[in-house]
């Protein structure tokens, strides 16, 4: 019998690791090609820390940023799958069935707040440094 994947955890997991793919090996297992992709975000950022000549952190952190944004739509879409259809692409061989309530609708909430306030952030800081060359801050 194959190990039920709860998509709960599964969205948390993306929430919160999301940037080093997490979720994605939780899901697929430990040769997952996007979440070992996740995970060379921290190397690329050290490597960029490393070289020392990014003017502003804001580039030093590009890396981890993009990858923790596409782990917020990860786990949108985790999230916002519908039992079914979870059931029927991660737990087939399972006898249970997935049935999501409230924590589930909590974690889509902040996963929605926490995800566009990063990302509007990044956005206007982007255009900051690209625009102005970082004169407003």
């Amino acid at each position: 019998m194959a190990k039920h994947k709860n998509k709960t955890l599964a969205t948390a997991l993306a929430f919160l690791l999301g940037g080093v793919g997490a979720h994605r090996f939780y899901l697929r297992g430990g040769v997952d090609r996007l979440g070992l992709l996740h995970l060379c975000c921290l190397p690329a950022t050290g490597l960029v820390y490393g070289l020392g000549r990014a003017p502003n952190p804001f580039w030093v952190l590009l890396p981890l940023i993009v990858s923790c944004l596409a782990g917020f739509v990860e786990a949108l879409v985790i999230g916002l799958t519908p039992d079914e259809r979870w059931d029927a692409r991660h737990n087939a061989a399972s006898n249970r069935s997935s049935h999501s309530n409230w924590p589930l609708a909590l974690l889509l909430v902040l996963t929605m707040l926490v995800g566009t306030t990063i990302l509007i952030a990044t956005l206007s800081r982007l255009f900051d440094l690209l625009y102005t060359g970082g004169a407003y801050g």
